[in-house]
C-alpha cells in the first residue's frame, strides 16, 4: 500500500510557469477534478457552502476552514483520494490500459504529469459554471458577483489546462454531473474542451471515446453513453474516493420531473461489492464511508415481490451494521433519502439511529437528544408545499400515500425522523414553471407548521433550474432574484430565519444576525434583489417582528393545516397495499387486523 505525505495547495495560474516537462513524458491519459470536489476533509458542509456561494465570500470559508486546501499525495505525486467519479473513470480504463498509462491527481500537480506523452486529460466536475438549483440563489443573493466558489476553481483549473504547453497533444474531456452546463452555454471553446460525456464510464462507448482520443482522432463534442442495466455491469473503484462514497443505488423510481438521476435504471447494487469499496477505503487511509444514492430506503427492495417504496428493514439495518462496523471505519454521514418510508415503518428509523448514530461525525447540540448531541442529516426532496404543484411536477413524491396527502406525509415524516435525532436538509423549488401566489402561500404554510409543531429541518430554498435532460428542461420559471414576489422571498426568508434558530440560543445570536443582515441590505442587498426583498429581510433580522409585519400587511401571515395522522395515513392507503405494513408499528387498518387475527387462530 503507497503511503500518503500531505502537501499544501499552491496558487498557480497556469501550468506554463512550472518547470519543464515530467521526465518520463507524462501519462498516457491524466484524470483530475477542481480542488473544491476533491477535499476530503472539513465535512460535506463545506463543499455544499463552495457551490453556494459567491468567490468573494471565500474569506469567510478560508477562516473556517485555514486548512481546507491541504490535501494528500502519493509517493508518486498522485492524488490519495479522488472524487469517486473520477475513481470510477479510473477502474473502467484500467481495464484496457496500464496503471503507468493511467493517473488521477490534483489540479496544482498536473504539471508532473501532464507532458509531451499526454493525449487526454480527462475533468470531472459538478458545477463548473455555478447553474445549479443552490449555486444561482445563492451567489445573487449574496453578492453582486455571482461566480460560486466551486465555479471559480473550475475555472481555475480548466484554464491551467488550457495554459498547458503540450495542449495541442491531447484532448480535453469532460465528465460528471456539470458537463451540460457546458453545453446549454456553449462555452467549449473558452474552457477549451473537446468532449462532453454524459454516462458512465462503465460503458464499451467511453472506452472507445478514449481510444479515438489517444489516435488523435477529431470527437464528436457531446456523447451520450449507455448506462448499465444489470448490477453486476456497474464497476466499483478500489481505490480511496474522497469521502468515502462509496455507491449503494441507482435511480429512484418516483419520477419527479425536475430530477436528473431519476431517469437512471432503477438498480440496488450488491452487498459484497459495497463491502468490498468500503474496505478499500479503509485500507488507503479512509475513516468516513458515506453510500452515494438517490435513496436509500429503496436498498434491497428492487425488483423484489415487494414495492420499492416499502422498505426492506432487516436489509438495510444488516448493511449499514456491517459498514460502521467494519474495522477502521470511524465515521458515517447519510446521503439521499425520501421522506415517506419515515412514515411507512418508524421503526426501521429507530433502528437505523441505533447503529448510525454512534458513528455520526455531525453534533446539534440544541436540536439532539443524544448523549453526545450526534445527530443524522440527510438530503430530502420537500420541493413544495402546494398540492397542486406536487401533482405537476412530483405525482409520486408520496408514494405509497397520495399525493394530496403530501403535507401531512413531510410532518409525518419529519416528527419521525426529529424523535430519532434526524434533522434533514431539505430542500424546496421556488419560481417553478406556473406556480401562483396561491401555490407559494400553501408551502408557506407548511414550513410554518413545520414551526408551531416544534419540529426541524434544514431547509434549502433554490429558484428553479430546468436542468439538462429532465423533462422540465425546456420549461421557464423564475431566472433571477429580482423577479421573485414578496411571498417567494417571504417563503425564502422564512426557511433561512428558521435555519439559524440553533444558533440563536445564546443572548447575541439575534443581535448578531439582525446587525449583520441589516447592515447587508443597506450596503448591497436592496438594489441588487429589488423592493420586493426588503420586507422578507426585515423579517429574516428580526428589526420587526412577524406579528407586526403581518399586521402591516407586508407579510402572509400563514394558516394552520388540515394534517391527518400517521394512523389516518396508513388508513389512506390502497388495500393491496396493507400487506406490506409492518404490524410492530401499529396502526393497521381495522379491516386489516381481523383476517390476520382469524388466519392465527385457524393456525392454532
Amino acid at each position: 500500500m503507497k503511503t500518503a505525505k500531505k502537501s499544501s495547495h499552491r496558487i498557480s495560474s497556469d501550468l506554463e510557469a512550472t518547470p519543464g516537462p515530467p521526465a518520463d513524458g507524462g501519462r498516457l491519459i491524466v484524470l483530475t477534478a477542481p480542488l473544491t470536489e476533491a477535499i476530503d476533509h472539513a465535512g460535506y458542509f463545506i463543499q455544499m457552502a463552495m457551490a453556494s456561494l459567491p468567490i468573494w465570500m471565500e474569506g469567510v470559508l478560508n477562516r473556517k476552514y485555514p486548512k481546507w486546501r491541504e490535501v494528500e499525495h502519493n509517493p508518486d505525486g498522485s492524488a490519495r483520494y479522488m472524487p469517486a467519479g473520477v475513481r470510477l473513470v479510473e477502474k473502467s480504463l484500467l481495464r484496457e490500459y496500464r496503471d503507468d498509462d493511467v493517473v488521477a491527481c490534483f489540479p496544482d500537480d498536473l504539471h508532473k504529469f501532464v507532458g509531451p506523452r499526454t493525449r487526454v486529460v480527462a475533468v470531472s466536475t459538478h458545477n463548473p459554471l455555478g447553474v445549479t438549483f443552490a449555486a444561482g440563489v445563492y451567489t445573487s443573493v449574496f453578492g453582486s458577483s455571482k461566480m460560486p466558489i466551486n465555479s471559480h476553481y473550475s475555472r481555475q483549473l480548466f484554464a491551467a489546462i488550457k495554459a498547458s504547453p503540450f495542449r495541442s497533444n491531447f484532448k480535453v474531456i469532460v465528465g460528471g454531473s456539470g458537463g451540460w452546463q457546458i453545453i446549454q452555454t456553449d462555452t467549449y471553446e473558452e474552457l477549451s474542451v473537446d468532449c462532453i460525456v454524459e454516462g458512465r464510464s462503465e460503458s464499451t462507448e467511453t472506452l472507445e471515446l478514449f481510444r479515438k482520443a489517444i489516435q488523435g482522432e477529431e470527437l464528436p463534442r457531446r456523447v451520450e453513453v449507455k448506462h448499465p442495466l444489470e448490477r453486476e455491469a456497474i464497476l466499483f473503484p478500489d481505490t480511496r474516493t474522497t469521502f468515502g462514497v462509496v455507491e449503494m443505488t441507482t435511480g429512484c423510481g418516483r419520477r419527479c420531473k425536475f430530477c436528473v438521476p431519476d431517469l437512471n435504471p432503477q438498480i440496488d447494487l450488491p452487498k459484497d461489492k459495497i463491502m468490498e469499496a468500503v474496505r478499500a477505503n479503509v485500507r488507503n487511509g479512509n475513516k468516513q464511508i458515506s453510500l452515494a444514492t438517490e435513496d436509500m430506503f429503496i436498498w434491497g427492495q428492487v425488483h423484489t415481490d415487494t414495492p420499492f417504496y416499502f422498505p426492506n428493514r432487516e436489509a438495510l439495518v444488516d448493511l449499514y451494521s456491517d459498514i460502521v462496523n467494519t474495522p477502521g471505519v470511524e465515521q458515517h454521514v447519510l446521503s439521499h433519502c425520501t421522506i415517506a418510508p419515515a412514515v411507512v415503518d418508524p421503526l426501521l428509523i429507530k433502528q437505523l439511529s441505533d447503529v448510525l448514530l454512534p458513528k455520526s461525525p455531525i453534533h446539534f447540540p440544541y436540536l439532539s437528544s443524544h448523549p453526545q448531541k450526534k445527530a443524522l442529516a440527510p438530503l430530502i426532496g420537500l420541493e413544495t408545499g402546494s398540492i397542486r404543484m406536487a401533482k405537476q411536477i412530483m405525482s409520486s413524491k408520496g408514494v405509497p400515500f397520495a399525493i394530496e396527502d403530501w403535507p401531512s406525509v413531510v410532518l409525518e415524516g419529519l416528527r419521525v425522523l426529529n424523535e430519532n435525532n434526524w434533522f434533514p436538509a431539505m430542500t424546496l423549488i421556488v419560481g417553478n414553471p406556473g406556480e401562483t401566489d396561491d401555490d407559494v402561500r400553501e408551502t408557506i404554510d407548511l414550513v410554518y407548521e413545520i414551526e408551531r409543531r416544534g419540529l426541524f429541518a434544514f431547509l434549502v430554498p433554490s429558484i428553479f433550474t430546468p436542468l439538462h435532460d429532465t423533462r422540465m428542461e425546456k420549461e421557464t420559471g423564475v431566472t433571477q432574484t429580482r423577479q421573485l414576489t414578496p411571498l417567494q422571498w417571504q417563503l425564502m426568508m422564512k426557511c433561512w430565519k428558521m435555519n439559524l434558530r440553533p444558533g440563536q440560543y445564546s443572548w447575541w445570536g439575534p443581535l448578531a444576525w439582525r446587525v449583520g443582515a441589516l447592515g447587508m441590505w443597506l450596503y448591497k442587498l436592496r438594489g441588487l434583489n429589488g423592493p420586493n426583498f426588503t420586507w422578507p429581510l426585515m423579517m429574516f433580522s428580526g428589526a420587526i417582528s412577524e406579528k407586526n409585519l403581518q399586521r402591516m400587511g407586508k407579510i402572509y401571515a400563514g394558516k394552520p393545516l388540515k394534517v391527518k395522522s400517521r394512523r389516518e395515513l396508513i388508513a389512506s392507503l390502497k388495500p393491496r397495499d396493507w400487506q406490506y405494513l409492518r404490524a410492530d408499528n401499529g396502526d393497521l387498518p381495522v379491516e386489516y387486523v381481523r383476517p390476520v387475527a382469524a388466519r392465527a387462530m385457524a393456525a392454532s
